[in-house]
């Protein structure tokens, strides 16, 4: 399973990567996420402008065997979504760190990616 070291974890099997200035991220769900979903048919995402906060639903992923809510891994304003996805949901699959990423938030609490697991910590609540 790839869990890249400079993202942040959440239990909810999400990632966060901090972008430049680091008063805005990037967020996307885990390598081990994808592929608990299988293949991923369609996805729900926020506005963007919209208020987002630490834990609360913000959106739907459909795959070929369930429905699963997306959570906001931090809080803030959504500042992008990543549009390919309404074409192309198998991005998750296929490149969940890179081109499958969800959304992007203007944080509004930097501190809240403090509480976050680290790589060792994700791998950790996977392989246990």
């Amino acid at each position: 399973m790839n869990v890249p070291l400079d993202l942040r974890y959440t239990a909810e099997h999400e990632w966060v990567r901090v972008l430049d200035g680091g008063g805005a991220v990037r967020v996307g769900i885990t390598d081990y996420a994808q592929d608990a979903l299988g293949d991923v048919v369609f996805v729900d995402l926020p506005a963007a402008g919209d208020t987002v906060a630490a834990g609360s639903p913000v959106g739907e992923l459909e795959s070929t065997k369930s429905v699963s809510e997306m959570y906001a891994p931090v809080s803030g304003s959504v500042s992008a979504i990543n549009e390919a996805l309404a074409d192309n949901p198998q991005l998750l699959n296929e490149d969940p760190y890179g081109d499958g990423w969800l959304i992007e938030i203007t944080l509004s609490d930097a501190d809240e990616i403090n509480a976050m697991m680290d790589a060792a910590a994700y791998t950790e609540l996977t392989e246990g």
